[in-house]
């Protein structure tokens, strides 16, 4: 989903500077919700483990063609999108490609921490690929969309008290990357003490349903959302707070698409790989003490690490996650 979300403001870009071009996503039919708002974009729905599953990825590029397609960005540069890829190349619509620059990302995380320096972000590699194709594309001219239009479902979730709107995704896909849930709860605990703050969970799964159903049951002005909304509704909301504090993950991305705040917490994974969410400031990025832990980044996506190296994000005070969001919101 990260991937996907990262992409929203490179196209976005892309449509602003050609106004004439017209795009065709191949995602997963859940992905599809993050495109709807581009101008001139239809998404083709790639169902990778029913029917467009190994052969299957032949009918994909079969559709894509009889679409009219003039050319392919591949921004994912995995087995399924360069077997659609090739299929298309044989028939001789340009293609171009990802360079996702695994050497260098390689020799980051080889360095043992010294020396390390920021590689291109993810968002620059993306518009790489369409400067490839003759559409160069400057990030910088990038404008955001307006914030898209609460319902009245979610009005009752915000109330009608005006508080500043906070969201907190705690939970990332490999432990090195999540904040200790006790000093999340700490950090919730002092931003509802302060009283001008309404806080949103997100998560995902009932094992994580039930984790940040525990956390806001004793607040009144924490929900978590798990299984309350659409993908759909979540988009929506989130595009209407504040703040979104965030792991290395998704829902970072999710939120930076629309001009949201972003402060990420990063354990063994560094944003210098390239992952930070788009237009946020470095000063928003909070990492692990690399005094203490010293050979970060030990990988690139979090599934790699000393067993020392488990529990690093313990070195992120709470303090400093408090005093990092009051300075941003």
């Amino acid at each position: 989903m990260g991937d996907a979300a990262m992409a929203v403001p490179v196209l976005r870009t892309l449509l602003q500077t050609y106004p004439d071009i017209r795009l065709t996503v191949i995602t997963k039919p859940f992905f599809a919700a993050l495109f709807e708002e581009l101008p001139r974009t239809s998404c083709i729905a790639a169902d990778v483990y029913g029917k467009h599953k190994n052969f299957g990825l032949i009918s994909l590029a079969k559709q894509a063609k009889n679409q009219g397609i003039d050319a392919v960005a591949d921004l994912h540069n995995v087995l399924r999108s360069k077997v659609i890829k090739g299929c298309l190349k044989v028939v001789g619509i340009p293609t171009a490609k990802i360079d996702k620059g695994r050497h260098e990302k390689k020799k980051l995380v080889n360095a043992a921490g010294e020396n390390i320096f920021q590689l291109k972000r993810t968002h620059q590699r993306y518009a790489d690929v369409f400067d490839r194709l003759g559409l160069p594309i400057d990030l910088a001219n990038h404008t955001y969309p307006e914030r898209k239009t609460l319902s009245k479902k979610l009005h009752d979730i915000i109330g009608l008290q005006p508080r500043k709107l906070i969201g907190i995704a705690p939970f990332a896909a490999h432990k090195g990357k999540v904040y200790p849930l006790s000093f999340m709860k700490e950090v919730i605990r002092q931003l509802d003490e302060i009283g001008s703050y309404k806080i949103f969970l997100f998560g995902g799964g009932n094992k994580e349903k039930s984790m940040l159903d525990a956390i806001a049951a004793p607040y009144k002005e924490v929900t978590s959302l798990v299984n309350v909304l659409s993908f759909e509704e979540e988009l929506t909301l989130i595009s209407n707070l504040d703040l979104m504090v965030s792991m290395d993950s998704g829902n970072g991305h999710l939120a930076a698409m629309y001009d949201v705040k972003v402060i990420t917490l990063w354990g063994v994974t560094h944003p210098y790989a390239g992952f930070a969410p788009f237009n946020q400031p470095n000063a928003q990025q909070l990492i692990a003490n690399r005094n203490k832990y010293a050979l970060i980044p030990t990988s690139i996506y979090g599934n790699k690490y000393p067993e020392a190296y488990e529990n690093c994000m313990e070195s992120i005070p709470v303090e400093v996650v408090v005093e990092k969001i009051l300075a941003v919101i």
